[in-house]
Parts: structure tokens; sequence; C-alpha cells
């Protein structure tokens, strides 16, 4: 009988052919993703090649290369159909690129994650185990202040100091043009991971198009370097090029497989 633990960290297959597909239609995960807060900062791409995963590159807006700092919260989550006590409603922070991937002669688009904190220790382990994904235990909190015409929506999460991610936003919905800079943040539904060298994972993530609330003014009040290393200290000089709240929507996650 399998573990607890193994249990519920095998989304990839170890089988080929008709069976291999019939295993990716199965879910791993579903949950609904509310209140998503990204604010979005252009970056030098040499400075995320050393994080791409094989077989796969740089996914460019307008021929600007993006990495998004994301806050939302995770609400009636399930792991293949169970509901875990105390781990169904939490925050999520993390710091994303993207990028695409050619299959067939098509190309799917992903984000890869260079960080990902949650309040839940079990919630990181099960996604670093099933998943290669770098997630990270840290204390956390949100809030949602609506009003009439307004909400503030805040994400903030504590290393040596509180960290905050907030935004101000109209009371009201628009769903983006295609083709527009919030499109193009919020429809990539392929998740890459650099499991070695030369071996990527990928996983597929559905959800319909997300309604956005107009942007009104929006911050990060954090250490890029502190919370995802060297690399990034050059965010804390960085303008951000743009940020969107997002409503959200219940989303899936179906099991991976290596590309």
């Amino acid at each position: 009988m399998p573990s607890f633990l193994q249990f519920f960290t095998r989304p990839f297959p170890d089988v080929g052919g008709e069976k291999n597909t019939e295993f990716l239609q199965k879910i791993f995960l579903k949950a609904e993703w509310r209140k998503l807060l990204l604010v979005n900062y252009p970056i030098d791409p040499q400075i995320l090649k050393p994080f791409l995963p094989g077989r796969t590159e740089l996914d460019f807006f307008e021929g600007n290369c993006l990495v998004s700092m994301v806050g939302f919260m995770f609400m009636n989550t399930r792991l293949k159909g169970i509901p875990i006590p105390f781990h169904q409603n939490f925050e999520e922070v993390n710091l994303r690129f993207y990028v695409r991937y050619k299959e067939n002669g098509a190309w799917k688009r992903g984000a890869v994650f260079i960080g990902e904190f949650v309040p839940k220790p079990l919630i990181a382990l099960v996604a670093r185990a099933a998943y290669g994904e770098p997630y990270s235990f840290m204390k956390m909190k949100h809030e949602w202040d609506f009003r009439e015409e307004t909400l503030d929506v805040s994400y903030s999460w504590k290393t040596r100091r509180w960290n905050h991610l907030k935004v101000k936003a109209e009371n009201r919905l628009f769903l983006p043009e295609p083709g527009s800079e919030a499109a193009f943040i919020l429809e990539h539904y392929w998740g890459y991971t650099r499991r070695g060298p030369n071996r990527t994972a990928e996983y597929g993530v559905e959800h319909p198009s997300w309604m956005v609330y107009p942007t009104l003014e929006a911050q990060a009040e954090m250490d890029f370097e502190e919370n995802y290393g060297p690399a990034f200290a050059v965010l804390n000089r960085t303008k951000p090029f743009s940020a969107f709240l997002a409503e959200g929507s219940e989303i899936l996650v179906r099991h991976g497989r290596m590309v």
C-alpha cells in the first residue's frame, strides 16, 4: 500500500502509449484561485537563462521580457479529489517568468517559477515532491477590503521582516482584449519545471479567461535578493512595468509528464 506522501506525489507517469495518455487526463488538484494580484517587471533575458527548462524558450510581450510577482488565495483545495483538513484555504505568493514550448508544430505557452511561498508546510512538501516546484513555507496573511467603488487587496509574507504586495482597484470587472498585456500575462496554461540539465517536466493548468479589475495603484514592498537570491537584486531598482488584479476562478491541474 502506498504511503500518504507517495499517494499525493506521483503526478508524472512511468508508462507510455495509450496508458500515458489516459494518465495525463487525470486530475491532480482542483481548487479556486481568487483575487490574483500580479506586479510585472521588465528584466534582462540573460538573468533568466540559468533558470530556463530544457526545450523551452523565453516568451516575450512586444519585445519585453517580463517577470511577475503574484499573490492570490487558494480556496476549496482538493488533492486527487480529497479535501485535506486545514489545507483548503491559504495564500500563495510566487515569482514567475514566461516561456513557450513547441510541440507538433504548435506553441504551448507556460510559466516557470523561481520561488513559491505558502503558509502550509504539507502543501510545500507535496508540491516539491510531486512537481519539483520551488515551494517554501512562510508565515503569511492577506487582506481584502471591499468598498462600493474600489477594493484593496494585499498579500504579506514574513522573512526577516514582513513583505507586502498591495493593489487598489476599481470595483468593476472587464475581460482583457486578446493580444493585450493582461491577456499575455494571464493566459499561460502550462507549467514547466527544470528537473535536471536535460530533463523538463510539463503539467497543464485549466481555467476560463479571467476578468480583471482596473488597477488604480499597486506596490511591492520587499527585498528581491532576500526572497529570490542575488540574480534578482536588480528588481529592487526596477520600476514595475504594470500591475493587474484578476478575479480568478475554479482551476484544475492535471498530471504531468517529462518532455
